[in-house]
C-alpha cells in the first residue's frame, strides 16, 4: 500500500533576513565598524569580523576563560558578551598585548618559565593575568590561584603559569619553585671605584 502525501502550498512570503547593525569596536587601538547581527558575541565579532583569532573558543559557554579579553583594563569572557554592548569601550585581546618583536611583560616571563604546553588556554591566560595584575587586588600566590581559577589548562602548566605571574607582580623579585614562594636576592652591583 502506498501513501499520499500531498504537498502544502509554500508561503508566498520569502523569510526574513537576518537583521544586522553597525558595530563600532576599539580593539588594540583601532576603531572597527562591522556590520552584525545584535546577538553576535564579542568573541565572535574578533574571530570571525576582525580575524583575531588569538582568543581562542573554548567551551563557548564562559567555564574555560580561553576567551578572556580586556574590556577598559577588566577581564571578560568575550564568548558571553554581547559586541553591541561594548561600543566606545577599550577592547584589547592578545594580539594587542605585545608584539613579535616587543613581547609584554607576561608574555616573556609565560615563555621565561615555559608556562604552556600545547597553548590553547595561552592567550586567555595572559589577558587574565594582566587584567589580575591592573585590578591590583592579587599579591600571594594563594590570591592569583583564586582570581585567576577561571582560567583552565588542559595540560596542567599551573605550577607555572604561577611563577610567571608572579615574577611580573612582584618586578621579577618573586618566583614559584616547585609550589614554594622564592624571593629572589637583588644582584650585588659593583662597587664605584674610590678616587
Amino acid at each position: 500500500m502506498s501513501l499520499h502525501f500531498i504537498q502544502q502550498p509554500l508561503d508566498k512570503n520569502a523569510p526574513a533576513v537576518v537583521p544586522t547593525q553597525p558595530v563600532t569596536l576599539r580593539v588594540n587601538g583601532q576603531d572597527h565598524t562591522l556590520e552584525i547581527a545584535p546577538w553576535t558575541s564579542l568573541l565572535d565579532a574578533l574571530r570571525e569580523y576582525l580575524n583575531l583569532t588569538g582568543t581562542k573558543k573554548g567551551c563557548d559557554h564562559g567555564q574555560c576563560g580561553a576567551c578572556t579579553v580586556l574590556v577598559d583594563g577588566q577581564r571578560i569572557n568575550s564568548c558571553l558578551a554581547l559586541a553591541t554592548v561594548y561600543q566606545g569601550k577599550d577592547i584589547q585581546t592578545i594580539e594587542g598585548l605585545g608584539s613579535e618583536d616587543n613581547l609584554s611583560p607576561l608574555q616573556q616571563a609565560f615563555i621565561d618559565h615555559d608556562a604552556f604546553q600545547c597553548g590553547y588556554c595561552t592567550p586567555g591566560q595572559i589577558c587574565s593575568a594582566q587584567g589580575l595584575l591592573n585590578e591590583g587586588r592579587a599579591k600571594t600566590a594563594d590570591e592569583v590561584r583564586e582570581l585567576m581559577s577561571g582560567n583552565l589548562c588542559r595540560c596542567g602548566a599551573y605550577t607555572n603559569i604561577l611563577s610567571a605571574v608572579m615574577e611580573v607582580l612582584h618586578d621579577g623579585q618573586v618566583v614559584v619553585d616547585n609550589g614554594t614562594l622564592v624571593t629572589i636576592p637583588a644582584q650585588p652591583t659593583a662597587a664605584s671605584p674610590v678616587n
